[in-house]
């Protein structure tokens, strides 16, 4: 019998440790790194000196060794972790959150010692931002000192902490204006505008990024050259213009113009409902024309919210 036999599910049953491994490997769904944004972030002790702090949080770390499964560990509190100064020389270290299992390398004792601890490998390369091959273990942060350094400062410090599940929240609406609409009369400033291109969304409480993609299709333009920017707004957020830049004379033509933008979510954002819009600024000195939403007028917002360490 080659299978592993699932513990905890059945009356009497033992709980072997390569099976909890497993079943954790499995509801992680093969993924490792820290279990929400914030946790196990590295930074400066709050009086700089030889050493830094790792902050609350858990994660998940896959075992170097085929089918050995996924390890947990949580932090509570911070943890300081003593990081030696540099001499005449500079040096990069990485400091990971390691588990060293004797059942497959080391010598720790789970009775005695802890399986799962922070570690600094010293004198790694400048650009390091794995573990080395056959250890167990996440890369948290590479410390890089100057020589003569016997302090750690937030610029030494590098985020390497990726999310073992991070997740992902897409949407997508589609609007057709219901009639003809010209933007404001106040030219050579930004307004609200087209008024359709207009959605109150909500944020997911975990999110941190935001990748927007605005698409407008069929805006009228006539009565001359036509140049106008127009730019996503989130909140109080609001990303790089496009411009529409048309000098084809009188005769009416239609365009498509797209807004793309990528935002860092604010914390007090998250898990509250934001106005997501379009602004446009239309400068008559570059073309007496009109931009106008008219019949057959398509407009679609695209929004993917993401989670990442922070």
């Amino acid at each position: 019998m080659t299978l592993v036999q699932p513990p905890l599910m059945v009356t009497g049953a033992a709980p072997a440790a390569r099976a909890v491994r497993l079943m954790i490997s499995d509801l992680a769904r093969g993924g490792q790194g820290i279990a929400a944004p914030g946790d196990l972030k590295v930074s400066p002790l709050d009086t700089p000196g030889p050493g830094v702090r790792v902050g609350d949080g858990s994660a998940v770390i896959h075992g170097a060794r085929p089918w050995q499964g996924a390890y947990t560990q949580s932090n509570v509190g911070d943890a300081r972790v003593d990081v030696p100064g540099t001499g005449p020389t500079a040096r990069t270290d990485l400091l990971i959150l390691r588990v060293e299992d004797p059942d497959y390398e080391g010598s720790r004792d789970p009775r005695r010692d802890d399986v799962g601890y922070f570690h600094l490998l010293q004198g790694v390369a400048a650009d390091t931002v794995s573990v080395p091959p056959g250890v167990t273990g996440i890369p948290l942060a590479r410390i890089t000192q100057p020589r003569n350094t016997a302090a750690i400062t937030s610029g030494m410090i590098t985020d390497l902490r990726q999310l073992a599940n991070p997740r992902t929240q897409r949407t997508v609406r589609t609007i057709r204006p219901a009639a003809a609409e010209l933007p404001p009369g106040d030219h050579g400033r930004w307004t609200t505008w087209p008024k359709d291109a207009s959605w109150d969304i909500g944020i997911p409480a975990w999110a941190t990024k935001a990748a927007v993609l605005i698409t407008m299709g069929g805006l009228r333009l006539d009565g001359g050259g036509v140049y106008a920017e127009l730019r996503t707004t989130l909140g109080e957020l609001h990303g790089g213009p496009a411009v529409i830049d048309d000098d084809q004379g009188k005769t009416a033509r239609r365009t498509v113009t797209v807004l793309a933008d990528a935002f860092d979510v604010p914390a007090h954002y998250r898990g509250t409902r934001q106005h997501l819009g379009v602004q446009t600024n239309q400068n008559t000195a570059y073309g007496p024309g009109h931009l106008a939403t008219a019949t057959g007028t398509t407009i679609t917002f695209d929004v993917q919210f993401s989670e990442s360490p922070v």
